[in-house]
């Protein structure tokens, strides 16, 4: 694996001098956003409902949004294949705004993430030494994983302090999540920011088909949420009318009452709590692992992870399979939440397995929590 950085800057630098620029002051940054506009050129960058399946790729990804009944659709989301001219590499990412400008938080945080995400990861490449004479195959990918976290966690600064200073988006009260993965190779890095929410489905060894839960929902009540919200002087507390869903708070005023507790922008309470800093794990992918779901809150607010996992894995279309879990999520949400106004609704459905071997694990039978 010690190949990789110069691996990304020979890819970098080829993809430029084809383009006629000279990247020798290192601006890896205008690197990645090239590659970004080529990928995009290339029909490799999906941002609107549909699938992503290049001939070839061992991915096939569904992807559908629906907007709730609270206006415009905030949610937005990303799935670029070949993520930095790489075959083997894909990101995914689903952004949930919330607040007056959410919306425009959310494709901020979604165009500027996998571009300086790709240029942290070859800087933070060219910074690490990978000892050629590692033997063991687990700590080779200890040291891979802590450069995606790093890369992962420095990416996160900067786009929070690059939002803060954006002039036409005014992100003081409103911000977004962010739940991005990484496929590279075998292995799959997540990092999550915010409330929403990664699922794996795995098959067990009597053949069913089961859920893992890939994320942690960062709300405001979690132990260490909330001592952290403390701490920096921030409440949390539910509204009357609002039993069990608990909000973070100014120290002297009932504002902003966000359901989160880490998510990009709200600069209002930064101070107090809330933070943007990610989550990142990572996992190895097998051939019992079928597919991960990435969705908003929207759909775990009415869903189980058993439901979301049934629903995806009995669609004999995939490329249906992100439509039939969303509508799913949205009668559920008629059922269970008459008289509330339904969220916005969006998942990514990332299939790791050709539709022949997914189509043999047995499903087990559930019902929606």
């Amino acid at each position: 694996m010690g190949h990789l950085s110069s691996m990304f800057n020979g890819l970098a630098r080829s993809f430029l001098i084809r383009k006629g620029k000279d990247i020798g002051n290192g601006d890896g940054r205008e690197a990645a956003e090239a590659m970004a506009k080529e990928a995009k050129k290339n029909d490799l960058i999906l941002r609107s409902s549909g699938v992503i399946n290049v001939d070839g790729s061992k991915n096939f990804a569904s992807v559908f949004s629906k907007r709730g009944e609270k206006g415009v659709n905030q949610d937005s989301f990303i799935v670029w294949e070949e993520f930095g001219c790489q075959e083997d590499m894909m990101f995914c990412g689903i952004f949930d705004g919330h607040g007056s400008w959410g919306h425009f938080v959310a494709k901020k945080v979604r165009e500027w993430m996998p571009s300086s995400l790709l240029c942290n990861w070859q800087e933070t490449l060219a910074q690490t030494s990978l000892d050629p004479d590692i033997d063991l195959e687990l700590d080779k990918k200890h040291q891979i994983f802590n450069i995606w976290k790093q890369s992962y966690v420095k990416t996160c600064a900067a786009v929070d302090q690059e939002l803060e200073r954006h002039r036409k988006v005014d992100s003081f009260h409103s911000g977004t999540t962010a739940l991005t993965i990484v496929r590279q190779g075998e292995f799959i890095f997540v990092a999550n920011v915010g409330d929403s929410r990664a699922v794996l489905a795995t098959t067990s060894d009597d053949g069913n088909l089961v859920p893992v839960q890939l994320t942690v929902d960062f709300k405001p009540n979690l132990p260490q949420e909330s001592e952290r919200i403390l701490q920096c002087k921030g409440r949390v507390f539910c509204l009357k009318d609002e039993p069990g869903v608990h909000r973070i708070w100014l120290p002297d005023e009932d504002s902003p009452g966000l359901a989160m507790s880490r998510a990009f922008g709200d600069y209002c309470i930064k101070d107090f709590g809330l933070i943007s800093v990610p989550d990142v794990t990572h996992r190895h992918i097998t051939s019992k692992d079928q597919f991960a779901v990435l969705a908003t809150d929207g759909v775990w607010d009415v869903m189980s992870n058993e439901a979301a996992v049934e629903i995806v894995a009995s669609t004999v279309d995939r490329a249906k399979a992100a439509k039939r879990l969303v509508e799913s999520a949205v009668h559920a949400w008629k059922r269970k939440r008459k008289g509330i106004a339904m969220d916005d609704i969006s998942a990514i459905c990332l299939f790791f397995q050709p539709s022949h071997v997914s189509q043999q694990v047995h499903i087990v039978s559930c019902t929606p929590k």
